[in-house]
């Protein structure tokens, strides 16, 4: 079983920059925003007040558009502890709060002006989904946990509700018994990304699996007061998110799959296997929980077989022998879905954005 490391929060400096922390902190629950995004844009203005104190900066009066240049090199040059650099997303999720902070400073009126306004920021790399499993390592995968155990038991739910779904894993650590309608093969997403509600099915397999959790292993992990959350850890309460990337990474190495990821790579799984199978880029949308279709588009990306089809179907020079129409009046609806899809991907203009 995957154990998230509990590892003490560095503490915030107790200065000028420090006691605005808490302000804008405060600020953002009256506002009703995301817990989970209080928590990064703590973490990461946190991070940069700890990184000025130790250069003698503790007023944001203080800060200039140098050295906040400065710190953005020093991410930059920052090696991890496996030697590796920052990527320009870490780089990039990491300076935006920092900026966000200190539009609320000047909106405030803590400073005069905002020395981040103008700052250049890292320019994110348009990159497919490192890893997409194919349907027989997906089951692969499936395949990992002791289902003999309980908690082997919940593991396969996971996975399979992950896969089943595509769920960000906030919103799986989120998920209630009342979100789960087994009869009609459902789930209730409340409150997702942006604060957006929206109903999405899960398979008849899934269900299957959950159900067996829920009768014969849940019981026995979840502690009193039970507040109805679906997926119990072993301390008997909700999951962390970072613990419940690790306990499915876990699963992915235990498979021997030569392909890394977690929660996320489920995600990407379910939308271009239900891409490959011929579904329509506007359901994948709509499971995803999308704000608009940009946000799906990088999926279509990563649909190299049915693009294959697609090309072979629509361009005159794929096939050896050169086809003796250009088009063909017997072309099936899906080939026009196939080329209309290709339309698509020329239009690609955005990725989908890191949560969870």
């Amino acid at each position: 079983m995957a154990r998230a490391k509990r590892t003490a929060a560095k503490p915030v400096p107790e200065n000028r920059m420090g006691t605005l922390l808490e302000e804008f902190i405060a600020w953002m629950r009256v506002r009703n925003t995301a817990e989970y995004t209080q928590y990064h844009r703590r973490a990461c203005v946190a991070r940069f007040i700890r990184w000025a104190e130790e250069r003698g900066i503790a007023d944001p009066m203080e800060v200039t558009r140098p050295i906040l240049e400065s710190y953005q090199r020093y991410l930059y040059y920052y090696r991890q502890k496996n030697g590796e650099p920052l990527t320009f997303r870490t780089q990039y999720s990491r300076l935006v709060p920092v900026r966000t902070w200190f539009r609320w400073l000047v909106k405030n009126n803590h400073i005069l002006h905002n020395p981040a306004s103008d700052l250049d920021m890292p320019k994110i790399e348009k990159r497919l989904p490192r890893a997409v499993l194919s349907e027989e390592e997906a089951e692969r995968v499936m395949m990992q946990p002791d289902i003999r155990e309980p908690l082997g038991l919940r593991d396969r739910a996971i996975l399979e509700t992950l896969y089943s779904t595509g769920i960000r894993r906030t919103e799986m650590v989120n998920l209630k018994l009342y979100n789960l309608d087994r009869e009609r093969g459902t789930l209730s997403i409340w409150q997702g990304k942006g604060k957006k509600d929206r109903i999405i099915p899960i398979g008849e397999r899934a269900v299957a699996w959950v159900d067996k959790y829920l009768r014969e292993a849940r019981p026995q992990l979840v502690i009193e007061p039970d507040d109805g959350t679906v997926f119990v850890s072993v301390e008997g309460g909700s999951f962390h998110p970072d613990r419940l990337s690790m306990l499915v990474r876990e699963h992915v190495e235990k498979a021997n799959i030569g392909k890394k990821g977690a929660c996320h790579m489920f995600r990407h799984t379910m939308a271009t296997l239900m891409l490959e199978g011929g579904a329509d880029i506007r359901f994948i949308q709509e499971m995803l929980g999308h704000a608009d279709l940009q946000s799906t588009q990088v999926y279509t990306q990563v649909s190299i077989r049915q693009l294959k089809q697609i090309h072979s179907v629509t361009h005159p020079g794929a096939a050896l022998e050169r086809k003796k129409t250009a088009n063909s009046n017997a072309a099936s609806q899906e080939e026009q879905r196939k080329a209309a899809l290709l339309e698509t991907l020329e239009s690609e203009a955005g990725e989908e954005k890191e949560s969870g």
